[in-house]
């Protein structure tokens, strides 16, 4: 079992729910307004203060899309005074002018969403026709600039062909890294399952075939990279709620940590009952104990094996060690409520 943190090292701020693309598999199901109820950006420093005192070393934005959060490079650059920052962004917003203010606000890096290799696939994907190229150019923008910055994709039926060809392009770009990313049903995504989802074996050869370019690392989210993260890592969306993690937001709240009825963010990550018995990983039926690759937590991801099974006590469908024969392109019926 994972050492029980007092706090955790990492954290995630979904700062807001509004977006200027439609993407098909958007998990938040943004529009272009904010969502009724969100943070403003002075709730957002004063909680960014708190959590910094309780510890909190690495702070993750995303949204939506952050950069449309009024105020947000004040808020980037607060947390870039005490602690790692990361901004996960679509890129279409950072012209030269932005480019330059996530540099000065002090941004640890920045990724930046790709969602296919080429103007067909990637525009298809947002519903917004010239979006690959302002992506690709806020990208290179970031990166000339000196900003450590990746590429992110999300593995799907219609990315699986254009993987290599996503890699050399971002390379291209001046991209460090790409991450592949596995395709969660959340939001619009579980809507349009049947047309995006692929199954365990075609997501594994895709993984199995990527051919990186020389200098270019790849990330991604299957065995052994497929733990129980939510031991050392929270998230909090746009709302104030404590979630856990942002591939969480459907199927759990954990308690309001501003706004209105909030308690303190320990308060609820020591003592929530839920939220510690999802972190602590305990009764996992079918994990791999004496696996080298899980970071001692066992079972994979929490929020997998509640999409597929029901239970926060289920295996990773997404392990082929734990499959189960589960066929990953078919939702079962409470994940596609």
């Amino acid at each position: 079992m994972p050492p029980a943190l007092l706090s955790p090292p990492k954290i995630s701020l979904g700062v807001t729910e509004a977006c200027p693309l439609r993407c098909r598999h958007c998990y938040a199901d943004c529009d272009a307004a904010p969502k009724p109820a969100e943070l403003g950006i002075d709730a957002w420093m004063a909680l960014a203060d708190r959590l910094i005192a309780d510890g909190v070393i690495q702070f993750y934005f995303e949204g939506g899309e952050p950069l449309l959060k009024p105020g947000f490079p004040a808020l980037l650059a607060r947390c870039a005074r005490d602690a790692m920052t990361l901004l996960r962004t679509h890129g279409t917003l950072i012209d030269d002018a932005m480019a330059d203010a996530l540099r000065a606000a002090g941004v640890g890096r920045v990724l930046v969403d790709l969602m296919g290799a080429c103007a067909g696939t990637h525009d298809a994907a947002t519903g917004v026709p010239g979006s690959f190229a302002a992506s690709c150019a806020g990208l290179r923008r970031c990166a000339e600039r000196g900003i450590a910055t990746d590429a992110l994709v999300i593995l799907t039926r219609q990315t699986a062909p254009e993987l290599n060809d996503l890699l050399r392009l971002a390379a291209g770009l001046g991209a460090e890294r790409v991450g592949v990313l596995r395709l969660y049903p959340l939001g619009r995504a579980k809507r349009r399952w049947d047309e995006l989802a692929l199954s365990l074996e075609e997501q594994m050869a895709a993984i199995r075939g990527l051919d990186p370019p020389p200098g270019l690392s790849v990330m991604q989210s299957w065995h052994p990279y497929d733990r129980n993260c939510c031991w050392q890592a929270a998230a909090i969306d746009a709302t104030g709620r404590a979630i856990g993690c942002m591939y969480l937001r459907e199927y759990a709240d954990f308690g309001r940590v501003a706004g209105e009825g909030a308690v303190p963010f320990l308060d609820i990550w020591r003592h929530q009952p839920a939220y510690r018995r999802l972190r602590a990983g305990t009764g996992i039926e079918r994990a791999c104990g004496d696996c080298a690759g899980n970071d001692g937590s066992r079972g994979g991801c929490r929020a997998s094996a509640y999409a597929f099974h029901g239970r926060w006590t289920a295996p990773d469908p997404f392990d082929e060690a734990l499959n189960d024969g589960i066929d990953l392109r078919v939702l079962p019926g409470h994940a596609r409520g």
